[in-house]
């Protein structure tokens, strides 16, 4: 008798636990029919710095519903995608386009923060339900939160908030903290300055680098001349790539500790190589997660795209998890807008990153794990916050 090639027993396994974990149902749900699509709009960045972030959150998302042959809620999905380009400029048309001219049911985007904030700006016009895999931008679970609004990822204001304890309990009480000058990356210093003052650390400058500019030197003879005790920074995909190698050539990687949000080496660590090994990070999820659902998650994600799985992909994978929980409460018809959205808020995900709920105002509650590169992977050494809260400030809903 032939024995299952291991890598698609531990694949089958993994979707059959994952539709368990998610409250999936394996049998199409009754009152649906076959040829009644559900309308799912992509808005992500497939080209330009933040490219394989969106290609990352997509696979994810498909993942999560291979065991139901692709369907969401037993209904077959009919996608409609747009390249945002990581274009703030481009926000509204192309949240228009994808709302207005392809009556998507659900929106699921996007990365960039000021992408997000032109997208929620039309969603909220026209009500739309939106799913954020990654955004981070603060007001959109804060000033401008809205029942139709939800989010899977984290806040801004998340993964930097730990660094600073983290860094105080090292005995670094003097920083730098050094970012891109858009939405991101402003409310990524803002968070890290509160959380490192809270814990007795001084920054001696924020600094920032006209969005998506790469050119570090200059800043980086600036940092060796104010000689903080370390630098703590946001940086992603192909500008984190290059600050970090850049960092490392200056010659200042052994001589001021470099900390980051967890971004700072998330997807990118064989690009990165050498100059990343010893970096602390903070972040939501980590590739060594050593639990059931991370060690199956990461099996299935490499068989089906042969390549690692990284935090954009579980992000993806749980916003088919959170819309799934809902249309399994609604026999697949996301019209009934008030159940579907009391699923989402009720919704505990079990998922890769580790199990985590929806706040008030619809952003994760979640642990943060203080990270280590260790021979090109992410090692987790603790658990930095336990269940950390968005303060979801402006929020009145």
């Amino acid at each position: 008798m032939t024995k299952p090639r291991p890598e698609l027993t531990a694949r089958r396994e993994f979707l059959i636990g994952a539709g368990a974990l998610a409250g999936m149902s394996l049998m199409p749900l009754a009152g649906c029919a076959k040829s009644d699509k559900l309308r799912v709009g992509l808005m992500l960045p497939y080209t330009g710095t933040y490219a394989q972030l969106g290609v990352a959150i997509e696979n994810g998302f498909r993942l999560a519903l291979a065991d139901q042959d692709g369907k969401l809620g037993g209904r077959e999905v009919e996608y409609f995608k747009v390249d945002d380009e990581s274009n703030p400029a481009k926000a509204t048309d192309n949240a228009n386009e994808i709302i207005t001219r392809d009556k998507v049911d659900v929106l699921i985007g996007t990365v960039h923060s000021g992408v997000a904030m032109g997208m929620i700006k039309v969603a909220r016009e026209a009500g739309t339900l939106v799913l954020i895999p990654n955004a981070g931008a603060n007001a959109a679970t804060g000033e401008l939160c809205s029942p139709n609004i939800f989010r899977t990822s984290f806040s801004n204001w998340q993964p930097t908030h730990p660094l600073g304890k983290v860094m105080v309990e090292n005995g670094h009480k003097k920083a730098v903290f050094i970012t891109w000058n858009y939405g991101a990356g402003q409310q990524a210093a803002e968070s890290f300055s509160e959380g490192y003052t809270a814990a007795g650390g001084s920054v001696a400058k924020q600094m920032f680098v006209p969005f998506p500019n790469v050119e570090f030197q200059a800043l980086l003879t600036e940092i060796a001349a104010i000689k903080p005790d370390a630098v703590a920074c946001f940086f992603a995909g192909g500008g984190a790539v290059k600050f970090v190698k850049d960092y490392a050539a200056a010659g200042l990687k052994d001589k001021i500790p470099l900390y980051g949000s967890g971004f700072l080496t998330e997807g990118v660590l064989g690009a990165q190589g050498e100059a990343a090994e010893g970096l602390l990070t903070t972040l939501h999820y980590a590739d060594s997660l050593d639990t059931p659902q991370n060690r199956a998650f990461r099996t299935a994600y490499l068989d089906a795209y042969s390549a690692q799985a990284d935090v954009y992909a579980v992000q993806g994978y749980d916003t088919a998890l959170l819309l799934q929980k809902a249309l399994e409460q609604t026999g697949g018809d996301i019209g009934k807008r008030d159940a579907v959205i009391a699923a989402m808020e009720g919704a505990v995900i079990d998922s890769p990153r580790g199990q985590w709920t929806m706040s008030r105002a619809h952003n994760p509650i979640q642990d943060f794990y203080l990270r280590r590169v260790e021979n090109g992977d992410n090692k987790v050494v603790g658990v930095a916050w336990k269940a950390l809260e968005d303060p979801a400030r402006g929020c009145n809903m």
